[in-house]
Parts: C-alpha cells; sequence; structure tokens
C-alpha cells in the first residue's frame, strides 16, 4: 500500500457508510449522527455479549445468565430485551423507536459506566422508523464484537470512520468534536505516550485517547498502561467520547459539565506525562475576565479576547516536572502582537518551555480552513530518557506536506507522520531515529538567543530558511544563453502574432486604429 493510501478506510467502512448515509434522506447530519452511531454501539456490544455468552453457555460451571461472568472481563451485560436479536426481530415494528429507547435505558441500569451516556430518543416521531428498521438490517450483516471482528478492530474503524464522515457533512456547522486521524497520529507519534497519565481538556470525542491506547499496543504495551483524564464542554459530545472508549474498552475518567474546562476544572488537583489537545481556536467569549488572579496564570493573564493562551497556560498547569503535552493551534498563535498574548510566550521562551514548533499544511480540518500550528512543550529539557537540550527549540516546516484528499481537505501521509516524527525524535537524541540534522526549507535547532532576537516570534518559516534548489550541473553561462535564445523566439512569435492580428482587423475594415 502506498503512503498516500495508508489512511484509506477498508472498503466495508466505505460501503457501509454509503449505505447508511443513503438512509437519512432530508435529515441532517447533526441529528443523524446519533441515530447511526447509537445502533453502531447497540451492535458491538451486544455482539461482544454474545461471544462471551456462547462460551459461556458451552461451560458446565459457567452461568451464561450471570451478568458478574461479563463485568469481570470489561463486557458490558446486555439484558435479554436488548439484545440485538430482539432489535433485528422487530425491526420492522412502527414501535421500533421505542423498542430501542427500551434497549438503550435497560442497558444503562445494567452498566454504571454508560448511565447517561446512551442515546434515548429513537422513539421521537420525526424520526422515520423505516429508517431505523433499514439500518438495524444493515448493521445486522456486520460482525462488531466477536473475537475476530475484535481482531481486526472492526467496530472502532466504522464508528471513527463514521464520525469523520459526519464531520465532513456538517462541515463548518459542526466537527468540533472530531481532529482528525492524519493530525491525531502526528501528535502521538510525536510524544509517544508510553505510559502514565494522558490528559486532554477538551477532549471532543476522544480521538487523542484511541490513538495513545493505540500507539502503545503497537509498541509492546496494554490497554492500561496509560491513565486517561479528560473533560468535555458539550454534553452531547461527551456522549460520543463514552461510547468511542467504551466500543474500545479503554477505560477512561471523562468529566463533563456546562461551565467549562477554564470554569470547572474536573481535574484540578491532577499532575499529567502528556497532554494531547486540540482546543477550539481563538474563542473569543472564554469569560476570561472573570478569572484574572487564577492560579494557571503563571506565565501572565491572557486577553479576554482570545482564549488560545488560556488553553496554554491551563496545559502546562497540568504537567508534571517531567511532562509533555502536544497542543494544536491557529497559526497566529506563534506570532500575535497582541500584548498579554506576546507577553506570555515571551515567558515560555525564557523559561525553557517551549520544545519544538511545527507549521502544519493547510486544509487539514472539517470544519475550519484556518491554517494551524503545533506546540510541543515540556517542563523539563535536562536529561531524562533523552538528551539535554536546554537552551534550544526545534522548528519544523510541514506545510508542503499532504495530499488532497477531496477538493477542500488535506491528509498527511503515513511516510509524512513519519518524517516530521522521526526528526523530532532524532533531535530529541533517540538513537533508533538516528542522527539529527538541519535541512534548509524544513527543521533547523534554533537557540533560545536566536528567538529572542527575532523578537520571540515561533514561526518555522522564520528560522528554516529556504529550500535548497538542487544544482542541475548546467554552467550559468550556458543556461543563461538558451534561456535568452527562448525568450527572443517566443518575442519573435509574439511579433508575428501581433502583424497577423492587424491584419485580421484591417479586413474587417478597422483599418490602423
Amino acid at each position: 500500500m502506498s503512503a498516500a493510501k495508508a489512511n484509506e478506510p477498508l472498503g466495508m467502512e466505505k460501503d457501509l457508510w454509503a449505505a447508511a448515509d443513503a438512509m437519512r434522506g432530508g435529515m441532517d447530519a447533526s441529528e443523524y449522527k446519533h441515530v447511526a452511531l447509537g445502533l453502531i454501539f447497540l451492535k458491538y456490544i451486544s455482539d461482544a455479549f454474545e461471544a462471551k455468552h456462547a462460551e459461556l453457555a458451552a461451560d458446565e460451571y459457567s452461568d451464561a445468565e450471570d451478568p458478574e461472568e461479563y463485568l469481570a472481563e470489561n463486557i458490558f451485560w446486555v439484558p435479554k430485551e436488548a439484545r440485538w436479536e430482539s432489535l433485528k426481530n422487530n425491526a420492522k415494528q412502527p414501535t421500533i423507536g421505542k423498542i430501542i429507547d427500551d434497549a438503550m435505558i435497560a442497558i444503562e441500569k445494567s452498566n454504571a459506566r454508560l448511565k447517561g451516556v446512551l442515546p434515548k430518543d429513537y422513539a421521537r416521531p420525526s424520526l422515520n422508523k423505516q429508517v431505523l428498521g433499514k439500518l438495524i438490517d444493515l448493521f445486522s450483516n456486520v460482525g462488531m464484537g466477536d473475537a475476530k471482528a475484535k481482531s481486526k478492530d472492526v467496530l472502532g474503524r466504522v464508528y471513527e470512520y463514521f464520525l469523520g464522515r459526519f464531520a465532513s457533512a456538517e462541515g463548518r456547522a459542526g466537527g468540533e468534536f472530531y481532529t482528525p486521524r492524519s493530525v491525531v497520529n502526528l501528535l502521538v507519534n510525536m510524544i509517544e505516550p508510553f505510559k502514565g497519565r494522558v490528559y486532554d481538556p477538551c477532549c471532543g470525542s476522544g480521538g487523542m485517547f484511541v490513538q495513545s491506547e493505540k500507539f502503545v499496543q503497537q509498541h509492546g504495551g496494554r490497554i492500561g498502561d496509560i491513565a486517561i483524564y479528560g473533560q468535555e464542554m458539550n454534553h452531547t459530545t461527551w456522549r460520543l467520547a463514552k461510547m468511542n472508549m467504551a466500543v474500545r474498552g479503554i477505560d477512561a475518567d471523562i468529566k463533563w459539565n456546562a461551565e467549562g474546562t477554564f470554569y470547572n476544572d474536573e481535574h484540578k488537583g491532577i499532575k499529567v506525562d502528556y497532554v494531547l489537545a486540540n482546543p477550539p481556536f481563538n474563542v473569543s467569549d472564554w469569560g476570561g475576565d472573570k478569572l484574572a488572579e487564577d492560579v494557571r496564570w503563571q506565565f501572565g493573564t491572557p486577553p479576554a479576547s482570545n482564549a488560545n493562551y488560556a488553553w496554554l497556560s491551563h496545559i502546562i498547569h497540568h504537567l508534571k516536572p517531567t511532562g509533555t503535552a502536544g497542543v494544536v493551534l491557529a497559526n497566529g498563535s506563534m506570532s500575535t502582537n497582541q500584548t498579554a498574548e506576546k507577553a506570555i510566550r515571551k515567558n515560555l521562551v525564557d523559561k525553557d518551555l517551549i520544545d519544538c514548533m511545527v507549521a502544519m499544511p493547510g486544509q487539514l480540518f472539517y470544519s475550519t480552513q484556518i491554517p494551524v500550528c503545533l506546540w510541543f512543550m515540556t517542563r523539563s529539557k535536562k536529561p531524562n530518557g533523552f538528551r539535554g537540550r536546554q537552551g534550544e527549540v526545534l522548528f519544523i516546516d510541514a506545510r508542503k506536506m499532504g495530499f488532497l484528499v477531496d477538493r477542500v481537505r488535506r491528509e498527511l501521509t503515513e511516510d509524512d507522520i513519519k518524517k516530521i516524527s522521526d526528526t523530532y525524535h532524532a533531535w530529541r537524541g533517540e538513537k533508533e531515529a538516528g542522527d539529527y540534522e538541519d535541512i534548509a526549507g524544513f527543521c533547523k535547532a534554533v537557540s533560545l538567543k536566536e528567538v529572542q532576537d527575532n523578537d520571540y516570534v515561533l514561526t518555522p518559516g522564520r528560522y528554516v530558511g529556504a529550500e535548497e534548489i538542487e544544482d542541475d550541473g548546467i554552467p550559468f553561462e550556458e543556461k543563461m544563453a538558451g534561456l535568452t535564445k527562448t525568450l527572443y523566439a517566443q518575442m519573435e512569435e509574439g511579433r508575428k502574432l501581433d502583424e497577423a492580428i492587424c491584419e485580421n482587423l484591417k479586413g474587417l475594415g478597422f483599418g490602423n486604429g
């Protein structure tokens, strides 16, 4: 598989989406996503339950109807009336909406972790019951929770693919809950959250956590090697995150409240090893004027007109003394001259908290065309598994990377992700990443003094320089002679065309004008 194709979904995901999307008719994507994702979740937990049920039924010493047998293995207990077979048998009934709602209620009652999480409004009159029946038939043909499907991560990939497609369908009106997979993969691969606490203060549907767990498993670790903490202000999105964690078997402490992370930090006393975050860009009504003396503003008080530096300050506040953070922000954050923001950026640089800055290509997000950058911050650059890199900042300009998935959206390839993350790892002194070297137009290791001399601007293009032009071996005089000859030939051709046009005009009776 080529690098450009590496992030493409399996055919089954595409086919399933095409079939499901065709059923929504005039229903808004923002409404339909909860209908479809809720049913996918229900199918998954029912499949997982049935696989375990069959295993227990075959064991004469086990009770297949004992909920404890399932909960002990992190499998949700599904009451009889909520099992997929029951829904499938009633898919054509006009009461199917109420049957689904009752199933969701029964599952929540039996599984404390799902309390208040599942959608329970399938019986509403505005929801087409024929669409529900067809969706149940569609999902009935896909195994999602048995051992074979789990090994291929069928449900996870379907769920993730649907999230992404709904974000695309909603466009600028939605999609805040979804960070594209290639961006998340880059953050995770650069930070390498092998073991410890991972935190996201604005976790959306939980994509950062999913990729962190995948990373750990791909490098020989286990689910559970990292402890996950998150917070989400949007209650609907929080429910998506809780379901996303549940279908992956990830035990995560994800909180919700209506006040949001700045006003009601649900993980106030927690210090973490890693932060991975994609905060909402340039929020102007975050209420900063009411938090002027907050303990988190140790590098300066963020302006009430923009929350970007409030997020950076909040994130650093939660890092352990050796913690590292990767944050997606709008490009303007790297060079803003707004007084309060520039003062905070100056303090972050002077305190040597900036580890690496990456300028990203445009068109990466479903919901905004704002160009973005990645901030990598660390509490300590002293030798602690990596080389000591005090007084240095790495700048990477990745704006030319990626490929167009469609007319409006770009994605990074696996090769792009590897090149960027390997560059960072080599600079940090990781032996397996090889030796680091500056590459004109792409990356440069810069001293703090040079950043200070550049008025604390953190835009990579300011430092990496122009890409070196490959020498084609043709001497300058010879190249210039050839170009001059071509120019004169083109000028002569232009003169002849002008004469021909004049003759044509004369023939039409317009003379010499």
